[in-house]
């Protein structure tokens, strides 16, 4: 049962909300987009409700699950709640939750005592905007988890990779790269930035020919919706895209991920 519109999960749950930017990809984050039409403060992390923050329990179907898309996991404002939340996906083994964090720092300190090399159910990922930023999927290579994912969106540079720390590839410690141009406004507060066709196809190339980890291209952001005349409003729909990036590809096949 599909309840959200981003095209790589089914639903997203939010613990808590609100957050802190640590980083370029966090300038125009949507959270505060949201949280400004609301006129509520994006830096102010809060706990959902009783109902919302256990409503997942009743959920029989089961889904993919995007886990905190309005805040971090692992934001050390939700040390308090993080216990009750592991405890909520714990209890929940027919769903699989997409945890993504720029934080994995905190990942070890946080997990649960019963985590050994993973729960089936949850997905760890990092966010990487920036060749820099690769630094978080090292870390996060250290740490067990049945998937791991790295989510490059937005997409501010072209990435490598294929790139090695001491003589052994990053990327072969993961089995899932999202990439997605930045979505935004052409003026004002909440804009975006620019992604180029060719930081695409190379991170597709690389990442099929040289490795067998998935793609999933989610959006080629605003910049390339207003240069390609695209009819999506970020450049969401892959049927306008070439055919070289049309791949919306998942780690474990559908039979394994039991969605219905």
């Amino acid at each position: 049962m599909k309840q959200t519109n981003i095209q790589w999960t089914d639903s997203t749950v939010n613990f808590w909300t609100g957050c802190k930017k640590v980083s370029e990809g966090c300038k125009y984050c949507y959270m505060y987009r949201i949280k400004d039409r609301q006129g509520k403060i994006g830096s102010f992390v809060k706990r959902v409700s009783d109902y919302s923050f256990y409503e997942p329990l009743s959920w029989e179907e089961p889904m993919l699950i995007f886990t905190c898309s309005m805040s971090d996991f692992f934001i050390e404002e939700a040390d308090p709640w993080r216990k009750d939340a592991w405890d909520v996906i714990r209890k929940t083994p027919q769903h699989k939750w997409q945890i993504l964090t720029k934080r994995p720092e905190r990942i070890k300190d946080c997990l649960p005592d019963d985590w050994g090399n993973g729960w089936d159910n949850v997905w760890l990922g990092v966010s990487v905007e920036n060749q820099k930023h690769l630094s978080r999927a090292v870390i996060l290579a250290d740490i067990p988890a049945k998937v791991k994912f790295i989510s490059a969106e937005p997409l501010l540079e072209e990435i490598d990779f294929l790139a090695e720390l001491n003589g052994s590839r990053i990327i072969d410690s993961y089995h899932w790269v999202i990439l997605g141009g930045e979505s935004g406004n052409e003026y004002g507060e909440f804009r975006y930035r620019p992604s180029e066709i060719s930081w695409y196809e190379k991170a597709i190339n690389d990442l099929h020919m040289h490795t067998s980890v998935a793609v999933f291209v989610k959006q080629l952001g605003s910049h390339l919706k207003k240069t390609m005349k695209l009819r999506h409003y970020h450049g969401g729909d892959l049927k306008e895209w070439p055919t070289n990036l049309q791949f919306q590809e998942f780690p474990i096949s559908d039979k394994e991920l039991e969605i219905k």
